[in-house]
């Protein structure tokens, strides 16, 4: 691997142990993937120093939070001082509220963990997001940064949406990342790595985000692994419906970076998308569709709903005012859990929305959702989603029933008690 000076002065220990560790970990990761080179970066999104009650308890003797960052993040065999971040970093979503906590059902000593591990990361210099959405969050890559982001949701956003460059990074890389501002340059860093792989061509219309949300798990089906490019019958979509379409592909299949011909920014045309590739042309027809909503809710027997999670990705404001718009003047009979970025929360708070969603019997949560907390009320055994990631996730982790449907459908639940969705 070939090392600038600057890096070279760091392996060798001009900015400390923590750094020179960091940087022997970038090289290794780097050598591994085939990367002749690492690239800056002044955009890091992960969870350093995070910590669950376990890894508290099991590193304690060797220091505390000092010790989880250089052994288990860093993954070296002693411990050191951390200093500052080097560059830009976002903590992302853990496993728990440090407000709701009792709701999600967490003990004591996760958030003890959790809000300890907060204070030492924010001591770092690190921006305590807490989302799966920084980019609503006030983290918004530019065309062409160099990011080390983790969260598959939202790597498929800045890649696709904002144009950004990043691969799905993990907690020792993005540690690392943030000492030095370093991440090996391959995989979607590479220009020549963008173009896309498969070709998917939209035959029903596309509007809600809902359908948005059908057509990106379809597309993740089918791409697997690939970049796909779609063009046809799409409308223009917004932040939210973006959203909901790239976590989908990313959950249904490993899509890190897709194309919207005259939509996203790397896809003028279907040609400057494809570059020298010719792929078979997949079809999204009436057939497809059927057969997306059938899968998503293949498990979905019961009609009797007890808990409604809204919020994967995390809600974006336009969907708070949504969510509280149809419970204006309502009440819930089912649980109702809607997880949103702090920031989105205390925009709701200012605006009303909150104090509408709370007097109808819904709780808006943070830092988590269901999936990643590994939390539903107890006695859970149907639930209502409008999120086709979480649908494909939540009843083989929690082990329950899911309706999968639109905001409408869901919120409806949550007030009759009962599925009354309707198959598109």
């Amino acid at each position: 691997m070939i090392l600038t000076d600057a890096e070279k002065a760091l392996l060798d220990g001009s900015g400390g142990v923590a750094r020179a560790r960091a940087m022997e970990l970038l090289v290794d990761y780097g050598r591994i993937l085939g990367a002749d080179r690492l690239v800056e970066t002044t955009n890091v999104a992960g969870v350093p120093g995070q910590a669950t009650p376990f890894l508290r308890a099991f590193f304690e003797p060797e220091g505390g939070q000092a010790a989880i960052f250089s052994r288990f993040d860093l993954d070296c065999d002693v411990v050191f001082d951390v200093p500052l971040a080097g560059v830009r970093t976002a903590c992302l979503q853990s496993g728990v509220d440090p407000l709701g906590w009792q709701e999600l059902g967490k003990p004591e000593a996760a958030f003890i963990a959790s809000r300890d591990a907060e204070a030492y990361a924010g001591s770092l210099g690190v921006e305590m997001l807490r989302t799966c959405t920084p980019y609503l969050a006030g983290n918004v890559p530019v065309f062409g940064e160099h990011c080390a982001w983790m969260e598959s949701s939202a790597v498929i956003y800045a890649n696709s949406v904002l144009g950004a460059r990043t691969n799905t990074e993990g907690r020792h890389s993005t540690s690392a990342a943030m000492l030095v501002g370093r991440i090996p340059y391959w995989g979607l860093h590479r220009p020549e790595n963008r173009k896309a792989q498969d070709h998917v061509h939209v035959k029903v219309p596309v509007e809600s985000v809902f359908e948005w949300g059908m057509l990106g798990y379809f597309v993740g089906e089918v791409a697997g692994e690939a970049i796909p490019v779609l063009d046809g019958a799409l409308s223009q979509p917004d932040v939210v419906r973006l959203k909901h379409f790239g976590a989908a592909a990313a959950s249904s299949g490993g899509v890190e970076l897709y194309h919207l011909v005259g939509i996203t920014p790397e896809a003028p045309t279907l040609t400057a998308a494809l570059g020298d590739s010719r792929p078979d042309t997949i079809v999204y027809d009436e057939t497809a569709r059927r057969r997306v909503w059938e899968s998503l809710n293949a498990n979905g027997t019961d009609e009797a709903v007890d808990f409604v999670m809204l919020g994967c990705p995390h809600a974006a404001i336009e969907q708070m005012r949504e969510v509280a718009g149809l419970l204006d003047g309502k009440q819930v009979t089912s649980r109702l859990w809607i997880f949103t970025s702090r920031a989105v929360r205390d925009q709701a708070a200012a605006e009303g929305l909150l104090r509408v969603i709370t007097a109808a019997g819904g709780h808006v949560l943070t830092d988590t959702c269901s999936a990643i907390g590994n939390a539903v009320p107890p006695g859970t055994r149907v639930v209502a989603l409008d999120s086709a990631k979480q649908a494909h996730y939540l009843p083989a982790m929690m082990g329950i029933e899911a309706w999968f449907g639109t905001t409408a459908e869901c919120i409806d639940a949550a007030i009759t008690g009962r599925w009354r969705g309707v198959a598109p």
